[in-house]
């Protein structure tokens, strides 16, 4: 039987969790107990007081955290769940890190009997709200298998990538394709308002055709409306793209593009607008003078 626990109830985490405790029991921890009392008070669960207390009484571990020193102090830090995990466990961690991260957590893990599965998920707020997340996975196959139950709870589609690190790799393409898109978006939106088309039309006819995504169809109202108050960071998207960066280094591939959309994301950090949506790059065009 999966005994589910989750630690991590951020913008996430938190609908994350909720999806899965319609269908399993689901124990939760956050560093911030009232969030925890929160997530109980709409779902639900059981709240822990500790780490222990959750690594103890599961053998499902889902984390949602937000970089990698977070991961490593929850899971191999001074009373992280390393310390307390049950023979078998499965480790899912649905945080973006580096490859490194992954691939030491799983080894430690691997050595304690347990495992670790790198699953970092794609789809945004609304994706976890909705239950529409997409999950990448890399390491033990038949882990994967035996936790497929639980990941339908809240995904559209899920998929097993091969190794340890390897979610974390495909998760790293798929920020290198957003940042590409986004500041494209950006740059036909401000193309758009600076014409005098009107921009609701401009989407009614182009999103029908070659240039539809779903940062299209999810970001271009909100553009042009100057709305930025949601969905994923930029603090989030520039650690993210660091990662990114370094890994391209390592295996020399050529991203000069993400590199300058990621300075893009710099100066928008510089400009206060860190915690606004990633799609704010418009913001930056807007506060500029081109002419």
């Amino acid at each position: 039987m999966l005994k589910v626990g989750f630690i991590g109830l951020g913008t996430m985490g938190f609908p994350i969790a909720g999806h899965i405790s319609k269908s399993f029991k689901t124990l939760v921890f956050n560093r911030t107990t009232k969030k925890s009392h929160k997530w109980t008070s709409k779902f639900e669960g059981e709240v822990c007081e500790s780490i222990k207390d959750l690594a103890s009484r599961s053998n499902v571990i889902f984390l949602c955290l937000s970089e990698d020193k977070d991961i490593e102090e929850v899971v191999l830090g001074n009373d992280g769940i390393f310390e307390y995990l049950n023979d078998g466990s499965i480790v899912v961690d649905h945080s973006t890190t580096s490859v490194d991260t992954a691939t030491l957590i799983s080894k430690e893990l691997l050595n304690k009997g347990s495992i670790y599965l790198d699953a970092p998920v794609s789809g945004g707020e609304a994706g976890a709200q909705n239950g529409k997340l997409s999950v990448m996975l890399g390491g033990d196959r038949t882990a994967y298998k035996e936790i497929s139950s639980i990941l339908d709870c809240y995904s559209a589609f899920h998929k097993y990538m091969g190794p340890s690190g390897n979610g974390q790799l495909t998760k790293m393409i798929n920020q290198i394709c957003i940042a590409g898109l986004l500041q494209a978006l950006a740059e036909a939106a401000s193309f758009s308002k600076k014409s005098g088309i009107s921009s609701k039309d401009v989407l009614d006819v182009i999103s029908k055709g070659a240039a539809q995504s779903w940062q299209m169809e999810n970001r271009w109202d909100s553009m042009i409306d100057d709305q930025y108050n949601f969905g994923f960071a930029v603090d989030l998207m520039v650690k993210d793209l660091e990662i990114v960066s370094k890994f391209s280094k390592k295996i020399g591939a050529n991203i000069s593009v993400t590199e300058m959309i990621k300075s893009y994301y710099k100066e928008l950090q510089d400009m206060g607008a860190g915690k606004l949506d990633t799609s704010s790059l418009l913001k930056r065009l807007d506060e500029k003078d081109y002419n």
